[in-house]
């Protein structure tokens, strides 16, 4: 009796149901090629609901292992093994391959798709077999985006004592954090956190912080880049800038206040937010009044300092040389205003999540005073302390996530900064009716299912049901929406309505994954070089990734990340070697040496 093995690989799911999908033709004829394979089916070709039939399938043609690939090939299994037991045969003789799981699903990513395949065949995993060689990597780093992940990674790196540059597009490092009040479930106060950090980050000798900067182009191998950098003219020398504020007093132009989300205006010559780091001024050219129109100057003629600001200063292009690059992008949230029966932009008390967070937090518009929305003389709406107190608050979840018309995945952090927000309403107006709309409380951290039981205790009214719309009706906003418990239909006046909106991959993803020589997945986040195993790794040598530029997560999923993917640069550094990307390595090489090192004896075709 022959102890050969004699593999049959059966293709599972429909892989082509987009022009762009991977070309699964293709795969078939590969499959059907190689001369491990003794037969291969397509999708359809077996009753997958009757084992014994697929039992008597898999003995006519002789098969004592299989391989599942395809979209999802774990569901089927547990059917493949009983057809091999049914046949007498060994039932954990399956191999799953799962082109999905590295993202291999459009007609470009066919030849890596063929790879995973051939790997799968030979019984080698894919990263033992997909190994590029080794280069001589440059010391110093280049972390992009300056949230909490590129703080983390930045100083990880620094602190070990090598050299970081660290660039961040907006006048300040702080990212999304430093707009938050409190954080979830502990409610420590964000800034109280992140705020230390950011002035290590600002004093760190082994750190060059870029802000106002934007990566140009990368050029270059794995181990030695190079990068250029656009450095934005912030119009404000920051050696020689004291801060005093005189300038901005000054100033007559007004702009919408990134920081505060547009709920609040600055002047064109302004500082981020009080702890920005750095604490200097820069200047707004899309609302400056002398760069739109060559007049005005008031803030050069009252700054007490000669010389610090050059209206006329101009944008500038500078060049860097690393040998590893950490992406910590981030990400932006959905726009409700896609979602038109929310009525976001259109009832002025519609307002998001990262909006409300702004409006809780003592150095908000507000003063930490929860108001209403008014127009000023000016007809913009802004958040002020003469705003009237709401007395009902109604959080609304899942906006733009879990939902086939915009983003089908869950966005992981809104259940819980809704739950946050609800408790900090009860804190500042107890009397207040707070109602939480949710479809599924996934509570999923430490200490996240306690935290959703404190709320509920608070008196939160918790409505699971999706909300169909919001309108205005007698001065107040209805919520039409379900109660799936009791299985009727509610209509909820309220004065106020928080949209708990999802994560989305920033606008900018492609033109930063092109630039970098990484892969996007279906929803526009990064991919990683294997989600289980190589969380923050690309198929790019020396280019790792970090934090929600990745997919959604909350802060301390953040951090780890990025202290994993500071560990990543700096075993390299230590070894002075690094590795080229995967994405080199010509798929014939990959199953070349996944043959070399197979631990499977095969049966020829006859």
């Amino acid at each position: 009796m022959s102890n050969a093995v004699k593999t049959g690989v059966y293709f599972c799911k429909y892989l082509n149901g987009h022009p762009d999908s991977i070309q699964l033709n293709e795969l078939y004829a590969f499959a059907e090629g190689m001369e491990e394979v003794a037969h291969i089916w397509k999708t359809g070709d077996l009753d997958l609901l009757n084992h014994q039939n697929l039992a008597s399938v898999i003995s006519a043609e002789g098969i004592n292992r299989i391989v599942l690939a395809g979209e999802k090939p774990g569901f089927i299994q547990p059917m493949f093994s009983k057809a091999l037991a049914h046949a007498g045969l060994d039932p954990t003789q399956i191999a799953n391959v799962s082109f999905t799981e590295y993202d291999a699903t459009r007609q470009k990513d066919t030849d890596l798709a063929k790879a995973l395949l051939a790997c799968a065949v030979l019984d080698v995993p894919f990263e033992l077999a997909a190994i590029p060689d080794e280069v001589d990597v440059h010391p110093d780093t280049l972390v992009v985006g300056g949230g909490i992940a590129g703080i983390q990674a930045a100083l990880e790196i620094a602190n070990a004592g090598q050299k970081v540059y660290l660039i961040e597009r907006t006048g300040t490092i702080g990212g999304h954090m430093a707009m938050f009040d409190k954080t979830f479930p502990t409610l420590d106060c964000a800034a109280c956190i992140l705020t230390p950090k950011m002035v290590e980050v600002g004093q760190h000798p082994n750190i060059e912080l870029m802000t106002y900067c934007e990566v140009e182009g990368v050029d270059g191998t794995p181990g030695n880049y190079k990068v250029k950098v656009l450095k934005k003219a912030r119009r404000v020398d920051l050696a020689t800038c004291i801060g005093c504020g005189i300038c901005t007093e000054k100033c007559p132009a007004k702009a919408s206040s990134e920081f505060d989300t547009g709920t609040s205006l600055r002047k064109s010559i302004y500082i981020p937010f009080p702890q920005a780091v750095p604490n200097k001024y820069l200047i707004d050219a899309d609302s400056c009044t002398y760069v739109l129109k060559g007049k005005c100057g008031v803030c050069v003629k009252f700054c007490p300092v000669e010389n610090c600001i050059n209206l006329d200063e101009k944008d500038e292009m500078v060049d860097i040389n690393v040998g590893n690059i950490i992406v910590a992008t981030g990400f932006q949230t959905f726009d409700p205003k896609r979602a038109e029966q929310y009525g976001y932009g259109k009832y002025p008390n519609v307002v998001t999540s990262l909006e409300f967070e702004r409006l809780v937090n003592a150095a908000g518009p507000t003063g930490g005073f929860i108001r209403s929305r008014i127009q000023d003389k000016k007809k913009n709406w802004i958040f002020t302390e003469e705003g009237a107190e709401p007395k009902s608050v109604a959080l609304i979840h899942c906006i733009g996530s879990r939902d086939h018309n915009y983003n089908k995945y869950c966005s992981r952090v809104c259940c819980m900064y809704s739950l946050k927000l609800a408790h900090l309403v009860k804190e500042k107006i107890p009397n207040a009716e707070v109602y939480e709309f949710y479809i599924d409380m996934r509570a999923f951290g430490k200490g996240y299912e306690e935290f959703s039981e404190r709320i509920k205790e608070e008196g939160v009214h918790m409505i699971r049901g999706r909300t169909a719309k919001v309108e205005e009706k007698d001065g107040q906003l209805m919520l039409r929406s379900e109660e799936i418990y009791e299985e009727r239909i509610l209509e909820t006046k309220v004065d106020m309505v928080v949209l708990s909106v999802g994560l989305e991959a920033r606008a900018d993803a492609a033109d930063v994954a092109d630039k970098m020589g990484i892969r996007q997945g279906a929803e526009g986040w990064f991919v990683e070089n294997n989600y289980l195993t190589e969380p923050t790794s690309t198929f790019s040598g020396g280019i790792t990734i970090a934090g929600t530029c990745q997919g959604p997560k909350d802060i301390p999923d953040t951090v780890a990340q990025a202290s994993a993917a500071a560990s990543r640069v700096l075993q390299s550094i230590l070894r002075g070697k690094i590795r080229m990307g995967i994405k080199d390595l010509p798929p014939e090489k990959i199953i070349e040496h996944a043959r070399e090192i197979s631990p499977l004896k095969m049966e020829a075709k006859s």
